[in-house]
């Protein structure tokens, strides 16, 4: 995929502050974060816990409303929570009640209010099946393992095709191996979408598997942007030739280096 194919949209942060608190008490999260997003990018952000990258993101999906400054998708104004921005959580924000497959429906019913149960139901099967979770389409959330149940999260957001898709440390409390499938699993979405990513990840090697650029905000209060990482390798990628270019160890190095130097070494970063 090249950047000039994309389907996402663009994302600009322009001289980005927020400010929790009233005036006795106030608390600078973030300030002037400037960063623009090219259509299709996969940009991670990286950083201390409680240097605000959720609160960032939170801006982008209209969860929460910029102080100062502002954040565009496709040069308009976001203003408040909308289908051209889905968002992937830690904890998978599944409807319990629900089965993986209408909880994928969910969302295709409210984006597609005239189409047919039969079609809605036919397309959150197809997207299940293309995470690999065809014979589970009608299992619950409480029958599904971790793994199993981001799967759903990520086949819920991505069936409606959104131009700009966020992760909030979507893979943070899974084991090693699910998490490196579901790396895949995303990558291969992304490219056949061909969205706008943007990632919290505390995972330093799963930022540079993944990214285009990986952001590295300085620690907070105050947070802003410290660093922007440019990651050169071509797409796809395989993990193990990865990790043996010498680049690549440069890269993870550099990133430890700029955390260390923010905090020290109670960085929880690996």
């Amino acid at each position: 995929m090249t950047l000039s194919e994309a389907q996402g949209l663009g994302v600009e942060f322009l001289n980005l502050g927020k400010i929790f608190g009233s005036k006795e008490s106030q608390v600078v999260v973030l300030q002037e974060i400037n960063l623009s997003v090219a259509p299709g990018e996969f940009v991670c952000v990286i950083g201390h816990s409680g240097c605000g990258k959720s609160t960032l993101l939170n801006t982008l999906s209209g969860f929460e409303k910029a102080s100062s400054g502002s954040v565009l998708v496709g040069d308009i104004p976001v203003q408040s929570p909308g289908p051209d921005r889905m968002v992937v959580f830690q904890n998978y924000s599944l409807l319990p009640w629900k089965s993986a497959l209408n909880n994928v429906a969910l969302g295709l019913r409210a984006i597609n209010p005239n189409d047919s149960k039969k079609k809605i139901l036919a397309d959150a099967e197809a997207m299940l099946e293309i995470v690999g979770l065809g014979d589970s389409i009608h299992l619950f959330p409480n029958e599904l393992s971790g793994g199993m149940r981001q799967r759903v999260a990520i086949a819920r957001a991505m069936a409606i095709k959104p131009p700009v898709l966020i992760l909030d440390e979507p893979f943070g409390a899974l084991d090693p191996i699910t998490k490196e499938e579901l790396q895949e699993e995303l990558l291969a979405l992304w490219r056949q979408q061909r969205c706008t990513v943007l990632m919290i990840t505390h995972d330093i090697d799963e930022a540079l598997f993944l990214a285009d650029r990986v952001v590295m905000l300085t620690n907070g209060p105050a947070a802003t942007i410290g660093e922007i990482l440019e990651i050169p390798f071509n797409r796809p990628r395989d993990r193990d030739e990865l990790t043996r270019d010498q680049r690549y160890g440069k890269l993870r190095n550099r990133a430890l280096e700029f955390l260390f130097e923010s905090q020290g070494e109670g960085s929880n970063l690996s």
